[in-house]
């Protein structure tokens, strides 16, 4: 570009006559070839220079403006081919969830329990003693169909079991569903789901007698005469004496002859400590003992008030009297508020629970006796109407005849 605007000497022109007219001087526009000399390289280059010499042909210097004609424009089409290929994919996934896959002949054999190596020996005594409440309900399952007449037979023999009409209504309604679903094929197999519909509803009331969270830990023991209350304290002190705790016995029991004497032979077989007062008042003992609970360091105080009928209400009021002044000597106290009850008297049983829960807020069962009843039963209609948590149960009269409550072991060794 810079050679556009430098004209040439005029002397370099030859020289002319000078009448010679203008017309020859047309060559002049000569330099318009000359034009051709610059390539492209010169605009980003030195300065060219100027020959007069004609320049090469213009076919090369339009090669190199040709270069930059390659578009690279098509490069971004291979792009578009990935966003349709996922497209099908979704399409083609069949509904597979859609078929739920049918329910099998599940019959899942109905395993035996395990039971602890430490709990065999109980177990089995557990399973002699609830012989007589058992044998009327085994009995519907020999040689049975399962049809309706299983089920009429089986509610009579519930209800004579004394599992009450609300408990034996839920236990056939729970068990029927539950043939249905297993596909029970045989009595056996109904049988053994009816020992697992029995150990479901008795698992509320499956809960651990808790030792240590307060010091002392004051146990009121209550139950109507002839219950078993006395000998039931003692069981319970040999079982808490073998698990390490120190027991403080309160013999507020002064209104029945001899009981005093036989808690302190009680005391005596277990080598515990007792606090006593012949002919003294129930709520002044039971306030000594546990102050002599809190010096002595003791981890349970169990105090055993007089028998009582839910009937007599000035003595259930008497009951009330004790509670309270043992809170006096302790804030916290009592802790555990249980009733012993005979299975001996079956539904009884539940009308017990219910009148000295109402009373005095129970908040444990110790059931004795099952081994001599055949209505055992009880302990569903309790779990159905008046859960309240079962601590111990018996099953003859040693020492060790008293054990911890277990749903599933109860269920099994009812039925067998």
């Amino acid at each position: 570009m810079f050679s556009f605007f430098k004209k040439k000497p005029p002397a370099e022109t030859p020289d002319a006559p000078a009448s010679t007219p203008p017309a020859p001087a047309a060559p002049a526009p000569e330099p318009a070839p000359a034009r051709s000399v610059f390539s492209p390289s010169s605009w980003f280059g030195s300065k060219p220079t100027v020959e007069e010499t004609p320049a090469p042909p213009p076919a090369p210097a339009l090669a190199p403006v040709a270069a930059p004609a390659p578009v690279p424009s098509p490069a971004p089409a291979p792009a578009s081919p990935p966003v349709a290929s996922p497209a099908p994919a979704p399409v083609s996934v069949p509904p597979v969830a859609a078929p739920v896959p049918a329910p099998a002949p599940v019959v899942t054999p109905i395993a035996e329990p395990v039971i602890a190596t430490e709990r065999k020996g109980w177990f089995d005594k557990l399973k002699t003693g609830l012989r007589k409440t058992g044998t009327g309900i085994q009995a519907v399952f020999v040689n049975a169909k399962i049809d309706e007449a299983l089920y009429e037979e089986l509610e009579s023999a519930l209800l004579m079991a004394d599992t009450g009409v609300k408990a034996t209504e839920y236990l056939l309604d729970d068990l029927r569903s539950r043939v249905k679903r297993q596909m029970a094929t045989d009595a056996s197999q109904v049988k053994a789901l009816l020992a697992e519909t029995v150990a479901d509803l008795l698992r509320p009331l499956e809960k651990p007698l808790v030792i240590g969270q307060f010091t002392p830990t004051v146990i009121m023991v209550a139950g109507v005469n002839g219950a078993g209350k006395t000998t039931s304290i003692g069981k319970l002190t040999k079982h808490l004496a073998d698990e390490g705790a120190s027991v403080l016995l309160a013999a507020a029991d002064t209104f029945r002859a001899a009981a005093r004497e036989q808690l302190l032979v009680w005391a005596d077989r277990n080598t515990v400590e007792i606090v006593s007062q012949e002919g003294g008042d129930p709520s002044a003992v039971s306030f000594d003992a546990v102050n002599a609970g809190k010096a002595r360091g003791k981890d349970v105080v169990l105090v055993d008030t007089a028998g009582r009928l839910p009937t007599q209400l000035h003595l259930m009021d008497e009951l009330k009297k004790i509670k309270r002044v043992v809170t006096k000597a302790d804030g916290t106290a009592p802790q555990e508020v249980l009733l012993v009850i005979d299975g001996n008297t079956g539904q009884n049983a539940l009308a017990q629970v219910k009148a000295f829960d109402e009373t005095l807020g129970l908040t444990g069962l110790v059931v004795t006796k099952l081994d001599g009843t055949a209505k055992g039963g009880v302990l569903c209609a309790i779990a159905r109407e008046r859960p309240i948590p079962v601590y111990f149960i018996g099953v003859g009269e040693k020492l060790e005849d008293l054990e911890t409550f277990n749903a599933r072991e109860f269920a099994q060794a009812l039925l067998g």
